[in-house]
């Protein structure tokens, strides 16, 4: 068994970042404690590596974050070197280069840095169980209690072929279930803000569980998920869809309307003074 010590030393060639990121990142997602640019770096887990037994050995513990996940940190930071998206926030580099053949190796490390970022913190010593709080009266308002959920939970994860990813999102005001492949990520479509996360490539329960992927599943959706998590993610989501609303609006004062122009005073014409003589004669003409 790995000791604590060995367990805690990263790639030589990953620069390990702050040990409590703040509880929003600059896209409006949790932050993950990556940076905001290059280099990303790899965060330190929020937990030891042994704090996750017996439902996840200090020895996967190890491999996954500190081989797998700084691998992708690495490559990443390789790949962004002169790139025109080296000064852009990591959920950018996600949804720029996704879809472009041109770009698939930088998406696909982009997207495992966020998705094993994410991960992480969705897992606590002592978690899972039912939640209580928002996310709980939202889990039974969507599917119709805690077991259903959970049911469709462990069945999104198995279910899942090949490698990759069950996430429970929000998405406007409903809570879903989704599967991605590989490196796909709800990050890289707007408006979908992932709540939780099981990672069902097998680095992340082969040396445990070997092939008995539902197992894995179960005991972490039963004993480390993390509700509270959970639960900061949905708040930030629905915080981020009222906030055009709340916005106290002023509106633009209508002008007082514009009186129309006095009428001119009407001139007075002096008419030339008459002569004496000229006076004299109109009054004799008319006598």
């Amino acid at each position: 068994m790995l000791t604590r010590a060995a367990a805690a030393s990263p790639s030589r060639r990953t620069v390990l970042g702050p040990a409590q990121p703040a509880a929003t990142g600059p896209d409006g997602f949790a932050d993950l404690g990556h940076g905001a640019r290059r280099p990303f770096v790899l965060p330190p887990l929020p937990y030891g590596d042994h704090e996750l037994a017996p439902v996840i050995s200090p020895r996967t513990v190890h491999f996954h974050h500190h081989r797998h996940h700084a691998g992708y940190i690495t490559t990443l930071n390789r790949l962004l070197a002169n790139h025109p998206l080296a000064g852009e926030s990591l959920v950018t580099i996600i949804r720029e280069s996704v879809g472009n053949p041109t770009r698939t190796g930088l998406f696909n490390n982009a997207a495992q840095v966020w998705n094993h970022g994410f991960y992480w913190r969705c897992l606590t010593p002592g978690g899972g169980g039912r939640p209580t709080g928002s996310i709980a009266a939202a889990i039974e308002r969507e599917f119709g209690g805690y077991a259903a959920f959970r049911e469709r939970m462990i069945d999104a994860a198995v279910g899942q072929f090949g490698s990759g990813w069950a996430w429970l999102c929000a998405e406007d005001d409903r809570l879903t279930l989704r599967r991605t492949s590989n490196a796909d990520t709800p990050v890289q479509q707007a408006g979908i803000t992932p709540l939780l996360t099981i990672d069902v490539w097998e680095h992340a329960y082969y040396l445990d569980y070997q092939n008995r992927r539902a197992e894995h599943v179960t005991q972490v959706v039963d004993r480390l998920f993390n509700w509270s998590f959970a639960s900061r993610n949905l708040d930030a989501h629905r915080q981020l869809r009222a906030a055009p609303a709340d916005r106290d609006e002023v509106a633009a004062p209508v002008p007082a309307p514009v009186p129309p122009p006095a009428a001119a005073p009407a001139r007075l014409v002096a008419r030339p003074a008459e002569s004496r003589a000229a006076s004299l004669s109109r009054l004799a003409r008319t006598r």
